[in-house]
C-alpha cells in the first residue's frame, strides 16, 4: 500500500513552516549572513527540487566523462548518503585506486569511483572540506552530487533536474509534497534538465518545458535520455566488468534494483524487450543481506528466471554476495544522451570562469 498521499496530507498544514524556512535560509546565505565558500576552480553543481531520484548519479558520471575528454581533471563530491564512513573527508577514490567498498563510501559514491577511473571521488557531510581536499589534490573542476540544496559552496554552474515521469511531483512544498523548497528557488538555477525522456514521455516532456520557459525565460532546459551502453557483471575479484550483450539478449530474466523510482528501470528493461520474467521492487538505498537476497531468488526461481539483471549502482553492492548467487548476475550500464549543444554550454561555462585562464 503506497502511504505516500497520506502522509503528504497530514503534513500539508506544516508545509508553509518549513517553506518559509527554507526561504529564510537562501535569504539568510543571498545576503551573507550565512558564508557561501569561493573555492578556485569551476563547480558544476547536479540537483533537484524534488524528493527522491531523478537521475543526477547519470548526469554526473556523463559530465564527469565529458570534461575529462575535454582534458580537464574533474573530482567527484558528494555527501555519501548511506555510507559508513563518517570522517569530514572520506576518499573513496584518489583516481588510480579505489579505497572504500560501497558499505562505507555509499553505493552511488562506489558506483562513480569504480566506473570512472581517472577521477578522484570524495565524501563528506561538510562538503567543502572534501571539495577543498579535492582541489589540492590536482582537480581543477569539481562535480557536487546533489548540491541544488548545498548552498555552502559557490557554485559556476547550477543544474536542477526533473524526472519526465514525475516533474514537480503534486508541486506542493514537503512535509505535505514533494517539493524540498518552493518553487521560487529554481530562480538560482543555471539549467534545467528534464532526464528519462523517450517516444512515450515526450509530449509531456516538451509540455513541461513550456512551463518552466514561461515561468524561468533565462533559464535554458535540455531534454535527456537513457540508452544501454553494454550489460556487466563482476569479475571474480568483484569489480565491474563488460560482457558480451547476447548474454543477455537471450534468456529470460528477473529484474530487481533498490533506487528511487524502481519502475523506471523496470520500464527501461521492457523497452529494451528484455525477456523479463518478474521484477522485484526495492527501496532506494537497499542494504543487500542474505535474507533480502533469498527473497529474491525465490520469485526469480518460481518465474522461471535463467538470470538476474540490475542496475549498475545495485552491482556495486552485491560484491561479496555474487558468487553465491545459483544464478548469473548481469547489470545493465547505461549512458546519457542528449544534443550537444548542452555539452558545449557546460564546457563554455567552465572555460569562462573567471580564474580559470591558464590553468590546463
Amino acid at each position: 500500500m503506497d502511504t505516500t498521499h497520506l502522509y503528504f496530507a497530514l503534513g500539508r498544514p506544516f508545509a508553509p513552516l518549513y517553506s518559509a524556512a527554507m526561504r529564510l535560509r537562501e535569504t539568510c546565505y543571498r545576503r551573507g549572513i550565512i558564508k557561501s565558500h569561493q573555492l578556485n576552480v569551476p563547480v558544476i553543481s547536479v540537483g533537484n527540487l524534488t524528493m527522491g531520484g531523478t537521475g543526477k548519479t547519470p548526469l554526473v558520471h556523463y559530465l564527469a566523462r565529458l570534461l575529462q575528454s575535454h582534458g580537464l581533471r574533474p573530482a567527484i563530491i558528494s555527501r555519501g548518503y548511506g555510507g559508513t564512513a563518517n570522517r569530514k573527508v572520506n576518499l573513496v577514490s584518489d583516481g588510480t585506486e579505489l579505497l572504500l567498498d560501497a558499505e562505507s563510501a555509499g553505493d552511488e559514491p562506489r558506483f562513480l569511483a569504480e566506473t570512472l577511473p581517472g577521477i578522484p571521488v570524495l565524501t563528506g557531510i561538510v562538503r567543502r572540506l572534501p571539495a577543498q581536499r579535492a582541489v589540492e589534490m590536482g582537480a581543477d573542476v569539481l562535480l557536487l552530487d546533489d548540491g541544488f540544496q548545498h548552498m555552502q559552496i559557490v557554485r559556476t554552474v547550477n543544474l536542477v533536474l526533473f524526472s519526465t515521469d514525475r516533474l514537480a511531483g503534486n508541486s506542493r512544498v514537503f512535509p505535505g509534497g514533494d517539493l524540498r523548497e518552493p518553487v521560487v528557488a529554481l530562480n538560482r538555477a543555471t539549467g534545467f534538465v528534464l532526464t528519462g525522456v523517450h517516444e512515450a514521455n515526450k509530449e509531456r516532456a516538451e509540455q513541461f518545458v513550456d512551463l518552466l520557459q514561461d515561468k524561468f525565460p533565462q533559464v535554458p532546459v535540455t531534454l535527456t535520455g537513457y540508452q544501454v551502453e553494454t550489460p556487466v557483471q563482476l569479475s571474480e575479484g568483484g569489480m565491474i566488468e563488460t560482457v558480451d550483450v547476447d548474454l543477455v539478449a537471450k534468456g529470460r530474466c528477473f529484474g530487481f534494483c533498490g533506487i528511487a523510482h524502481p519502475q523506471s528501470f523496470l520500464a527501461i528493461l521492457e523497452r529494451h524487450g528484455l525477456d523479463l520474467a518478474g521484477f522485484h521492487p526495492l527501496r532506494d538505498h537497499q542494504r543487500y543481506s542474505s535474507a533480502v537476497l533469498r527473497e529474491i531468488l525465490e520469485k526469480a526461481r518460481r518465474a522461471g528466471a535463467e538470470f538476474f539483471v540490475t542496475t549498475e549502482k545495485d552491482l556495486v553492492k552485491l560484491a561479496r554476495f555474487a558468487a553465491y548467487l545459483p544464478l548469473p548476475l548481469f547489470g545493465l550500464r547505461m549512458q546519457v544522451t542528449t544534443d550537444e549543444h548542452f555539452a558545449a554550454r557546460i564546457l563554455h561555462d567552465v572555460r569562462s570562469w573567471e580564474n580559470y585562464s591558464g590553468r590546463e
